[in-house]
């Protein structure tokens, strides 16, 4: 992506000045604060303690699946996937050890289960983040959950089932070694981890009732990571979390914002939109599309491509419900498919365990036709 600005510079398709003024600021802030918040959340050890604590409770194989897809889908939705991936795979892999299942069902159970529960928020991934500030919504964060929650229930529960059906192994698995919480790795670190986790929670349920209250109001996603940042910011370790931040996702994303610049100074999008006519896509033909296209430019570029052309057609809150909800299930049908999967496996690979490309599709493919179909039937409602 940054190759491809670099060249949109050097063709002349756009200006520097015009290529500044095509960075989202929000966004870059958002990310920056979210990457600072997870790394603080994985350098205080504060996730291992509460992965622990749920975790802790399963004495089978079924139930730990259960509690592990759940606990890591909710995490996603405030926390974003990727995140949970960085810090979930040594995580997944250590409780591998400690409860004899498959190394590989837990790491399919990790990609899965951060992929699809992330739909259900605004911040649960970059490409969502996008339809949230592009797509007209008047408090993203509610919309999204009240439409999304419930077929997202329904596609972790899917999860669970095919990581049953692929390993049946689990289905006969007694727990004997208990899981226990794991003490605070930095103590000062850790109250501060805790403090941003409850100012983002706060500032989500504040959102929720500005929406009910009918105000027009809302607390913009900036401001919330913004604001659970902070304390973290103005900590003595702020210098070690900064150096932790993803700065090559939001070199990404910079460069994204300035290809996206480009195509539109070029009349390419315009150039679709004439030929498309007036024709407004449906829910199905939107997933679908979001499926496979994700899996040869990635979920967030078509996103990004796809995002003005789509409002150009009217395709209303239901449609970018439908854009963000295909392009992030399409993660689930392949590695590639999303940044997360690509981030477990490279984790894994460097700590000995190798799960295969195809040993992904073959439980992936099944499971994204069988959610595409909930998120079909369900927007299709609204």
């Amino acid at each position: 992506m940054l190759l491809g600005a670099v060249a949109m510079l050097i063709a002349g398709e756009i200006t520097p000045m015009d290529a500044l003024r095509s960075i989202d600021p929000g966004i870059m802030i958002f990310l920056f604060c979210m990457f600072v918040v997870g790394a603080a959340l994985e350098k205080s050890g504060v996730l291992v303690r509460i992965s622990g604590a749920v975790l802790g409770r399963a004495a089978t194989g079924p139930t730990f699946i259960v509690l592990l897809v759940f606990a890591a889908g909710i995490g996603s939705a405030v926390l974003m996937n990727d995140t949970l991936a960085v810090i979930g795979t040594p995580l997944v892999l250590g409780y591998a050890r400690a409860t004899g299942i498959n190394p590989e069902t837990l790491l399919l159970a990790l990609a899965f289960s951060v992929t699809t529960g992330s739909v259900v928020s605004p911040i649960g991934n970059p490409q969502n983040l996008l339809v949230a500030t592009a797509g007209g919504f008047i408090n993203p964060v509610t919309t999204f959950f009240t439409a999304l929650a419930p077929p997202t229930v329904v596609a972790l529960l899917l999860v669970c089932g095919v990581l049953l059906l692929i390993d049946p192994a689990l289905l006969h698995l007694r727990i004997e070694q208990r899981i226990s919480p794991e003490t605070a790795v930095d103590p000062g670190l850790s109250r501060l981890s805790y403090l941003s986790l409850v100012v983002i929670i706060v500032l989500i349920a504040a959102n929720v009732v500005l929406s009910l209250s009918n105000s027009g109001a809302g607390i913009p996603l900036p401001a919330i990571a913004a604001a659970a940042a902070f304390p973290l910011l103005l900590s003595r370790r702020r210098t070690d979390l900064i150096r932790q931040v993803d700065w090559p996702t939001l070199v990404f994303f910079a460069a994204m914002f300035v290809v996206m610049g480009g195509v539109g100074e070029s009349g390419v999008v315009a150039g679709v939109l004439e030929r498309a006519g007036s024709a407004v896509p449906g829910i199905p033909a939107i997933i679908t599309l979001g499926i496979v296209f994700s899996q040869f430019i990635s979920n967030v570029p078509f996103v990004a491509l796809a995002l003005p052309a789509l409002a150009a057609a009217g395709i209303g809150e239901a449609g970018m419900l439908a854009l963000a909800a295909g392009s992030t299930i399409a993660g689930n049908l392949t590695v590639i498919g999303a940044a997360s999967n690509v981030i477990i496996v490279q984790g894994a690979e460097r700590r000995g365990v190798q799960p295969g490309f195809f040993a992904f599709m073959k439980a992936g493919l099944p499971l994204t036709l069988m959610q595409a179909a909930v998120y079909m039937a369900w927007l299709t409602m609204l």
